[in-house]
């Protein structure tokens, strides 16, 4: 991950060679386009940029770090966001679904 280089998979036709019959492979989801409203644009812009500021524990994730879009200087001034509110409680309904999927392996 991460190299750069090219990586070839031979899976199927090795498993064929032996005569092997692979499972079926689950089908990806067939759009993984969306659509963002414009009303919904500065929230998601600012939960795309928060993709570092996230409490951890050692039970998995906790939760966004508020401090950074509240505190002086912060995401808020820095996107020039007027209606703080608003965003905030779009980020927590983005934060409790990214959470659910996030840990769902730690259940």
């Amino acid at each position: 991950m991460g190299s750069g280089k090219e990586v070839i998979d031979d899976t199927k036709d090795d498993a064929k060679a032996f005569g092997l019959e692979l499972p079926k492979e689950k089908q990806e989801k067939q759009d993984k386009n969306f659509e963002i409203y414009e009303d919904n644009w500065d929230a998601v812009m600012i939960f795309c940029n928060m993709q570092t500021q996230w409490s951890t524990s050692f039970g998995g994730f906790v939760g966004l770090r508020y401090e950074v879009l509240l505190m002086q200087g912060g995401m808020f001034d820095l996107y020039n966001i007027t209606d703080r509110r608003k965003i905030l409680e779009e980020l927590q309904i983005m934060e409790a679904a990214a959470l659910k999927e996030l840990n769902k392996e730690k259940k």
